[in-house]
């Protein structure tokens, strides 16, 4: 039996492009919604589970910060996808001929230059590869979607052109979740452990919880803030950091968390992707 890893969208999305590329062997299983995709994995409909979490462009996925932390599934890999969005006509359709662009809201938001080129009306759709379905259904050549590459080839559409973002490093992270964690071994070298916590509502709790962290000389990649259950004083944090939770710095760095937190829990320990790597690479070159 082929193991199945679920996604949020229809077929062609770029969460879809994401599945494909990280687990080529995998059939991929399309959900309505996150909650869906990580419930196929909770009841055993899927083996993995690939969810969004950031874009270079557009921030983090909110969703993410309130599903994960009750989802019951650990972080075992991360994944980054270029977003490369193509302008998909009908066959035989034409660049000319183009009136109006379909499209998730935020892809219409990063292809401005090619709509002030084309002169085009931008239409608002629910997702990208659901505007290549639509524009193939309708068939009509003054009707085309920017959507990814796969979507074209799943949707029997021509792309017109390529690449038509305004910026080239458009590229979004993912989490893979499975249903049980795969701790890798303390020794290993470039891993990130993802939690969260909830600090003690105390002067400077946040500044002296942090402080083990500095003090013991471990790197964080990550901290983002928002609020639980719509109380303003009651904050939750998303942090990332450089190491396995069992390393001695790193364990001394969440013992001092510990003390002024009301909260930790681990969602995650996995490898950093070659992604990444390159990036630090290239950064440390600059430097």
């Amino acid at each position: 039996m082929t193991d199945t890893i679920a996604f949020q969208g229809v077929p062609g999305a770029y969460s879809d492009l994401a599945c494909r590329t990280a687990f080529p062997g995998m059939a991929t299983l399309p959900c309505q919604t996150f909650e869906a995709a990580i419930d196929a994995v909770r009841s055993g409909a899927a083996t993995l589970a690939m969810l969004p979490t950031e874009n270079s462009l557009s921030g983090r996925v909110p969703d993410m910060h309130t599903l994960l932390p009750d989802s019951g599934l650990s972080i075992i890999a991360e994944h980054f996808q270029r977003v490369e969005h193509c302008l998909l006509g009908t066959p035989g359709a034409t660049l000319a001929d183009v009136r109006k662009i379909h499209s998730h809201a935020v892809a219409l938001g990063q292809i401005r230059a090619l709509v002030r080129e084309l002169g085009a009306q931008t239409v608002v759709e629910a997702d990208t590869a659901g505007s290549a379905e639509l524009v193939a259904r309708w068939n009509r050549s003054e009707s085309a979607a920017v959507a990814s590459s796969l979507a074209a080839e799943i949707y029997g559409l021509d792309i017109l052109r390529r690449n038509v973002e305004d910026a080239a490093h458009n590229t979004t992270r993912f989490y893979v979740m499975a249903k049980t964690p795969r701790l890798p071994p303390v020794e290993a070298d470039n891993l990130i452990t993802s939690f969260v916590f909830r600090v003690r509502n105390v002067p400077a709790a946040l500044f002296k919880a942090l402080g083990g962290f500095a003090t013991n000389g471990v790197n964080m990649t990550r901290l983002e803030s928002y609020m639980v259950g719509g109380q303003f004083s009651a904050t939750q944090f998303l942090a990332e950091i450089d190491g396995h939770p069992e390393r001695r710095d790193v364990r001394l760095a969440l013992e001092e968390l510990d003390f002024f937190s009301r909260e930790i829990r681990i969602l995650g320990v996995y490898p950093a992707a070659p992604f990444r790597l390159a990036q630090r690479a290239a950064q440390s070159g600059a430097d």
